[in-house]
């Protein structure tokens, strides 16, 4: 039985030239109606994490969340998931500073939805807001970063930065880090404070 890693895998191969056929039949075989957009692992990550808590099966409702690998692939992936290509409706995340590719991407594929809904920096900082710098150091201490948390506070270039923008910065430092505490910022949240771009998606679902 088909399942949604496949479908991802099978799109991310078409995205890079690969046949599409594969994608098209796993996407009827899913009974897919709608793509969701992410720019990267840790966003899919957050994703997943948060319809776990909710108790919802995307997939089961023909929603595909696909991670493009950057946000410079939208209007690729726009092309291959939109009317032009599988002919799913689109919808997604993305960052303030990107919205006109993301925005530009919709209007050339097309696609009907109610478009991607915007962090004002990236999704990590949204939940660092939503937590506040002191639950998020917290939840880095019970993960047993803290050694690395003060070796990176101890670099110049870092000295004088709010802790907000130290803490969205430390996210970022290691290979898959993001992807870890994506999942885990979720699992962290009140119910009743999901940052609004991502309760948004999950409303529009």
């Amino acid at each position: 039985m088909v399942d949604i890693g496949a479908f991802r895998d099978a799109v991310g191969r078409w995205a890079t030239g690969g046949p599409g056929g594969p994608a098209g039949d796993m996407a009827e075989q899913l009974g897919l109606r709608t793509a969701v957009l992410l720019e990267g692992l840790s966003d899919l990550a957050a994703v997943e994490a948060l319809a776990t808590l909710r108790g919802r099966d995307l997939a089961a409702e023909g929603v595909g969340v696909v991670s493009m690998g950057g946000a410079m692939s939208v209007g690729r992936y726009a092309g291959l998931l939109g009317p032009p290509g599988l002919g799913l409706r689109l919808t997604g995340l993305c960052d303030e500073r990107e919205q006109r590719y993301y925005d530009r991407a919709l209007n050339r594929s097309g696609a009907p939805g109610p478009g991607f809904f915007v962090c004002a920096a990236d999704l990590e900082d949204e939940f660092i807001r939503a937590l506040g710098p002191a639950r998020v150091e917290e939840i880095i201490l019970a993960e047993g970063d803290l050694r690395a948390w003060q070796t990176f506070l101890r670099q110049p270039s870092h000295h004088g930065r709010p802790r907000h923008q130290q803490l969205r910065r430390f996210l970022g430092t290691k290979k898959g880090r993001k992807i870890r505490y994506g999942r885990l910022l979720v699992e962290a949240l009140d119910p009743g404070r999901v940052p609004a771009p991502l309760d948004d998606l999950f409303a529009s679902l």
